[in-house]
């Protein structure tokens, strides 16, 4: 078979239907279909991943032609179908005894070979060659379908397992959450254990104990929106607002004297015209010309009119905002109290991330870093493994600003909120670094701190643009420092 025509072929059975029947049966499972109406982020996502599903089906199968799966009979069609008429009819014996064993088309060849011994047909070969395409058609039918249904059983087993951790994670999840279930979804792959489902419990009992932690949180997720973008241009822009202008009519302050026929502003000694009859006739030709001599008054009165002015469009527009990138001080001193405020944290900031459609990632540093991606695909995996992080080591501070200086100087990283949490029992940065942080800010990134600790380092804080204390005691509380 030429290799034209098997491609032909696999194109023909992946557009025959037999996808989107497997499609429209996945999406009739009860189970599936609870799921889809549950929550309509779900049903989105799940709708997603099955049309992305679909796409990469269709391109395997595609792929799965007659060479792959009956390479060496697809070798004797193509052989047979050149041989002229008289040499196939000498080999054909031969050729059906190298089907046997490994072909369905053996028991129709030899059916055939009697029928042409018994009758002789100049178009013998042809007609063989024929059946023996439709055959080979009917092994990459079989051979695709088996490949869907491989395809489709893992598909159902990853949606099976999605469901089985959503329903899980109702436990965790709080009601009024379904914004984030879209995207909780899309982390579901996970498979939790009863162990890893108390843990989450934990940190999200831990975190709506502890509502000041949740506020530095909603915070944090506020002020993407709070910068002004440098990046924007100004607009021109008109409003009405009460502005003060000099008028002369206004009696505030007598400031000089004038020619004018004002009679409430006269000088006394323009009046003096009026006591002689042969010069009063001076005196009202004067007012006619308006040049009897009057007091120049001047004040300020309020008017309503417009104002031009430039702002900028940010002001008016949401602006995207970046990823949370949440460093956490791992050393032995964090231990204890500070060590749950800080996972409860990145606990919550990513809750927010999966609501406002962001990305969540967590540096562990001590001696070294560690790096968790909360919001990829498995990011329940993720988490549970930083949940289960042990804090140790010396506290390093240099290096974490370094990897997160790096990936805030990166397109994907734009408009990030860094926020360190640690007690800060630490050296100062040096000036090198305050310079990179500055040119950062510049670009709309923001740095936070959460002191969890009464002697942390006050120079050392002054690089953040805001900065948290939360004390680990019974009497710690809530207080921004600037």
């Amino acid at each position: 078979m030429p290799v034209s025509e098997s491609v032909n072929l696999a194109l023909m059975i992946s557009e025959s239907g037999i996808i989107d029947n497997a499609v429209h049966e996945l999406m009739m499972r009860p189970q599936l279909l609870m799921a889809a109406e549950s929550n309509p982020d779900i049903k989105s996502a799940m709708k997603n991943q099955i049309i992305k599903w679909r796409g990469q089906v269709q391109q395997r199968i595609t792929k799965v032609n007659v060479e792959d799966c009956i390479h060496r009979e697809v070798e004797l069609y193509h052989e047979a179908s050149q041989w002229d008429p008289e040499f196939f009819a000498e080999q054909v014996d031969t050729l059906v005894k190298r089907l046997e064993g490994h072909s369905s088309f053996y028991f129709k060849a030899k059916s055939l070979i009697d029928r042409e011994n018994q009758k002789h047909n100049p178009m013998f070969q042809s007609y063989f060659c024929n059946q023996w395409y439709q055959y080979l058609a009917k092994a990459l039918i079989e051979a695709q379908q088996t490949e869907l249904e491989q395809h489709k059983e893992k598909l159902l087993i990853d949606l099976y397992q999605r469901i089985e951790t959503m329903q899980q994670m109702q436990e965790v999840t709080e009601a009024g959450d379904e914004k984030k279930a879209g995207r909780l979804w899309d982390m579901a792959k996970a498979k939790l254990t009863r162990t890893d489902v108390d843990s989450l419990k934990s940190i999200a009992k831990f975190l709506k104990k502890n509502d000041g932690l949740q506020e530095i949180a909603e915070k944090l997720g506020r002020m993407a929106n709070e910068v002004d973008d440098p990046s924007k241009e100004r607009v021109r822009s008109e409003e009405l607002k009460m502005v003060e202008e000099r008028s002369d009519s206004v009696a505030d302050d007598i400031v000089g004297v004038h020619e004018s026929d004002d009679l409430s502003k006269l000088l006394p000694n323009e009046a003096m015209f009026l006591a002689y009859p042969e010069l009063e006739v001076v005196f009202y030709k004067h007012l006619v010309d308006k040049r009897l001599m009057n007091y120049r008054v001047q004040g300020s009165q309020r008017k309503l009119r417009k104002v031009k002015a430039f702002k900028r469009q940010t002001k008016q527009v949401e602006q995207d905002k970046g990823p949370f990138i949440v460093c956490i001080d791992a050393s032995g001193s964090m231990n204890g109290f500070p060590e749950q405020c800080a996972k409860a944290l990145a606990y919550g900031l990513m809750q927010i991330a999966l609501a406002e459609d962001r990305e969540c990632y967590v540096i562990m540093f001590s001696t070294q870093q560690i790096t968790y991606e909360l919001t990829k695909q498995d990011g329940l995996s993720e988490v549970l493994n930083f949940l289960s992080y042990s804090f140790h080591g010396g506290t390093d501070l240099g290096p974490v600003l370094d990897q997160s200086i790096a990936l805030m100087s990166s397109e994907k990283y734009q408009n990030a909120d860094l926020i360190v949490l640690s007690d800060f029992i630490a050296p100062s940065q040096p000036e090198e670094m305050m310079k990179r942080i500055k040119k950062l800010k510049e670009k709309r990134n923001r740095f936070h701190a959460v002191n969890l600790s009464k002697y942390g380092n006050p120079e050392l804080m002054t690089i953040f643009d805001h900065c948290w204390s939360y004390h680990p005691s019974k009497l710690g509380r809530l207080f921004k420092w600037k």
